[in-house]
């Protein structure tokens, strides 16, 4: 059984044995423009009155309807996690910093809940849920557990705050996440659902089965002092009685785990990042025997082989751009669309992001990108908030925008690359440490 107070150090294979590849002078100041740049996707561009993470940013002001004060939650989770980084790294100045996190959780105190859980999307003017289609207007439970993920970050970051401010924020962060009713979004069943709307109820009926992006859900529904799911609810539901282990490789590499709707191969990225802000994935076992840390590692390893093996998108890029996400795209007839880029669902787009935000688990080939697209590329992909969304690579074509959830993962991973900043927040969390246990996760001792 683990001593869960070691897991918030633990980073060894990953972690410590990549942190060799950031020594130079020269590669410390890429990583700290990269997590400056980024940041402004949340300090200068946030959403002006709730000062949370806008949906999206287009620097030229073109926006669909009102998506200008669109809050995303789970951007936001992400959002607060790099504000964390920012204050810690004196990137941002702490007092303002400070007072920016307590104005945009004090919104969301206020802001529509449905059974705790805040919708996919916020009026950031006036707290209202902004339907994110016909049947999801309410409660939506993953895009909540990645805002919980920063709240607890938060909570532990300043529990031993410089002022009276600081604690609050650490005392209402805590109070906010533990008000998520998980237990309901099981509708008494041994699996949590994604979505509960006041007026469809669960007509989406949606069940988070593994594997995807959605496995911080299931530790922070554990984590629950007042609303906390059973270790059945993880294994009947998000293992699916185990059947979510896979004997599969690519490349020689093995999956370890069936990715959702993709047979013997690996999902888009964003499935090892989301989950993976806060909680460490090093050497972290369920009891069924899933090595979380050998899952994520191995799928970012398949999307750079995946890369290195085309051969016909690269005669302006090179093989150094790599890594398939969910991002903005482009259409068949050439409008800006967005899906979930995959070695299965390929369009020839590379996503920043991607491999950026994959530096704990693949620190060379992310610092190879992140060295070729500034140094080689600064001025096509490169803009006031870090890397732009997307490039299509065979035609060589920049999406010139943001969006919340790829700027939001850059900071963060890259900061837990460097440090383990976020991931020694998440994991000493005293509820954190409580469902872990519940769940039967266990590690390996650190060497």
């Amino acid at each position: 059984m683990i001593n869960l107070n070691k897991i918030a150090i633990l980073s060894c294979t990953m972690l410590c044995s990549a942190s060799s590849f950031a020594q130079t002078k020269q590669e410390n100041k890429l990583l700290d423009k990269v997590q400056k740049q980024s940041i402004q996707y949340f300090w200068d561009y946030a959403e002006p009155k709730s000062k949370l993470a806008r949906e999206r940013f287009h620097p030229d002001g073109n926006y669909p309807e009102n998506d200008a004060h669109i809050i995303t939650t789970g951007g936001t989770g992400f959002g607060l996690m790099s504000l964390i980084v920012g204050i810690d790294r004196k990137f941002i100045p702490r007092e303002e910093a400070v007072n920016r996190i307590l104005t945009g959780l004090k919104f969301l105190e206020k802001a529509d809940r449905f059974h705790g859980a805040w919708p996919h999307w916020l009026n950031g003017e006036t707290g209202k849920v902004k339907p994110f289609s016909t049947y999801d207007n309410g409660g939506d439970l993953v895009e909540t557990a990645f805002l919980a993920q920063g709240l607890i970050c938060l909570k532990e970051y300043f529990k031993d705050g410089k002022n009276e401010k600081e604690i609050e924020i650490s005392k209402l962060a805590d109070q906010l996440w533990k008000g998520i009713d998980f237990n309901f979004y099981t509708k008494g069943e041994d699996v949590l659902y994604w979505h509960w709307s006041p007026n469809y109820e669960w007509k989406i009926n949606f069940p988070l089965k593994g594997f995807d992006e959605t496995l911080i859900t299931y530790i922070i529904a554990a984590a629950s002092p007042n609303h906390s799911i059973s270790s059945d609810v993880y294994y009947k539901g998000w293992t699916r009685n185990g059947a979510i282990k896979s004997t599969d490789s690519v490349y020689g590499i093995p999956l370890v785990v069936k990715h959702n709707g993709i047979d013997k191969n690996v999902g888009p990225l964003f499935w090892s990042q989301y989950s993976f802000i806060g909680l460490n994935p090093t050497h972290l076992v369920d009891g069924i025997g899933v090595d979380y840390g050998k899952v994520v590692k191995n799928q970012a390893k398949i999307h750079y082989v995946y890369n290195q093996n085309k051969t016909e998108s690269f005669k302006n890029y090179e093989k150094n751009m790599w890594g398939l996400t969910a991002s903005y795209s482009f259409n068949p007839d050439g409008t800006d669309g967005y899906t979930a880029h995959s070695p299965t669902n390929d369009r020839d787009i590379i996503t920043p992001t991607a491999a950026l935000s994959s530096f704990p688990y693949t620190p060379k080939e992310s610092m190879d990108f992140l060295k070729f697209i500034y140094q080689k590329q600064n001025k096509k992909l490169i803009g006031v908030a870090g890397p732009y969304d997307a490039v299509d690579l065979k035609n060589d074509k920049v999406i010139t925008k943001y969006l919340a959830i790829d700027q939001g993962t850059i900071t963060p991973m890259i900061e837990n690359y460097r440090s383990g900043l976020l991931w020694d927040l998440f994991m000493k969390n005293e509820d954190v440490q409580r469902g872990l246990k519940k769940l039967n996760f266990t590690t390996k001792a650190s060497h």
